[in-house]
């Protein structure tokens, strides 16, 4: 079952152009998702971002997931 990422993830205009970020910061999905493909761990995420829980990483990803499982194939 996937988390419910709407506990952890908002869309702002005002913050970060309105991209998804985590509640009550500045860091993006888009953020996260990108440290998580060059390699890094949860751990060195929470390590230099120490504001960041494990359940916010999370919620990155199933946001992605979520994203990804609606996209349309065009014919």
């Amino acid at each position: 079952m996937i988390m419910n990422y709407h506990e952890y993830i908002a869309i702002n205009p005002e913050i970060r152009f309105g991209r998804p970020c985590l509640i009550g910061t500045r860091i993006s999905v888009y953020d996260v998702l990108g440290w998580l493909a060059a390699g890094m761990s949860m751990a060195e995420i929470i390590e230099d971002f120490p504001q960041l829980t494990e359940n916010q990483i999370l919620a990155c990803l199933a946001y992605a997931s979520e994203r990804e499982r609606r996209v349309k194939i065009a014919s």
